[in-house]
């Protein structure tokens, strides 16, 4: 049901808008609760929201590991349980994974839509995970780039990825090789320390930062971060929860919600990040999208 998660831009779009929007918009969601696992290195995040609009509610369960030694089982993994929200009863247990990925995706191609430069013809995606694929066929769906770049810390599972989507991509033997001159530039990583620098980046690109989710981690360097305007899904998320933003002390200049609202400019002749983590009311609205289908289909 979410083979083609374009279907899922309108109702995304207005979910942000409704969350930027404050109590009129009817999201409510606090910022994700984040549990350490210390003994095994990874972390259990519990992200519920309510949406008024949709008149759905639910909660999303996600783990994930920095560093798995066995690489078949992928370092987030997450289910999304729907409630009934006039009563309280489980409705659905939904693979958040899935969910996840596709959501995700939606929201990078909703911000480049907004974003990216007026004739971008380059895009390059750092990392080869389920979110590189995931980013891949939305952004190759919704926009005609020329070449597509794909770099990766191992190189044979960017020579995977690259033979087994359906257009051609370029695999590039350095991060710096698959950045320069690119006009999109998705990074999609388990990185704890910078892979994208500033002085790599042309002038006018759109980058969508979508790892790094904790407050020591980061994908960006500083010069990128503070000489970028700055695109958030969630400030009190951002401030909290992206290393990226937090130690490079980079100023926020929107929500994404808030472009689409129409309260603050786009600005796409300058060079942007938008900064994902991903909010729960995403996969409210995911999981209602995927619900609805599948009832309508029974």
């Amino acid at each position: 049901h979410l083979h083609r998660a374009s279907l899922l831009l309108p109702a995304l779009e207005a979910a942000l808008a409704n969350f930027s929007a404050g109590a009129a918009g009817g999201v409510v969601q606090p910022v994700r609760t984040v549990l350490p696992v210390p003994r095994h290195g990874g972390y259990l995040g519990v992200m519920p929201a309510y949406s008024a609009a949709d008149d759905a509610l639910t909660t999303k369960l996600v783990t994930f590991y920095e560093h798995l030694k066995d690489s078949s089982v992928p370092s987030h993994q997450a289910t999304v349980l729907l409630f009934d929200p006039s009563n309280g009863t489980l409705k659905a247990v939904l693979d958040g994974s899935v969910i996840t990925a596709k959501r995700t995706a939606a929201v990078s191609a909703i911000a480049t839509k907004l974003l990216m430069p007026a004739f971008a013809e380059v895009l390059c995606i750092l990392g080869a995970g389920v979110q590189a694929y995931s980013h891949y066929e939305i952004f190759t769906e919704l926009f005609t780039f020329k070449e597509v770049r794909i770099w990766n810390r191992t190189k044979e599972k960017a020579v995977k990825f690259a033979s087994s989507v359906s257009g051609p991509v370029r695999v590039c033997s350095s991060a710096q090789e698959a950045v320069t001159g690119a006009d999109v530039i998705v990074t999609v990583t388990m990185a704890t320390a910078p892979i994208l620098f500033g002085d790599w980046v042309k002038p006018g690109a759109h980058i969508n930062a979508v790892g790094a989710s904790r407050p020591d981690w980061r994908e960006l360097d500083d010069e990128l971060m503070k000489n970028s305007v700055l695109f958030v899904d969630s400030r009190d998320a951002a401030r909290t929860e992206s290393g990226d933003v937090i130690l490079s002390g980079a100023e926020i200049f929107a929500e994404l919600g808030e472009v689409l609202k129409g309260t603050k400019p786009a600005l796409p002749e300058k060079t942007t990040v938008f900064k994902s983590l991903g909010m729960a009311v995403e996969d409210t609205v995911a999981a209602k999208f995927v619900y609805d289908a599948w009832s309508a289909g029974n």
